[in-house]
């Protein structure tokens, strides 16, 4: 429970700067950044670390896997402009 409440506190603080600072603020479900990065929304979580590798080209799956889920949130709303 205490990673849920650490979660949720950095999400407000994102919300408030991103308020603040009048930015659009995006919000995308599983099988949407599935969709953007492989086509299908039920890909597995390695595919789409696979597909964030090779949209960024970079030789390897970024590490931590919360870095890979952010590039690949951000490469989803690079898509959907």
């Amino acid at each position: 429970m205490a990673n849920t409440i650490l979660v949720a506190q950095a999400r407000g603080v994102l919300m408030l700067v991103l308020a603040q600072h009048n930015l659009p603020y995006v919000e995308f479900t599983p099988a949407q950044i599935k969709q953007a990065l492989t086509g299908y929304g039920n890909a597995e979580k390695f595919q789409v670390q696979e597909a964030v590798a090779r949209e960024l080209n970079l030789e390897e799956i970024p590490k931590p896997d919360d870095a890979a889920d952010a590039l690949a949130v951000a490469l989803t709303a690079l898509y959907q402009e």
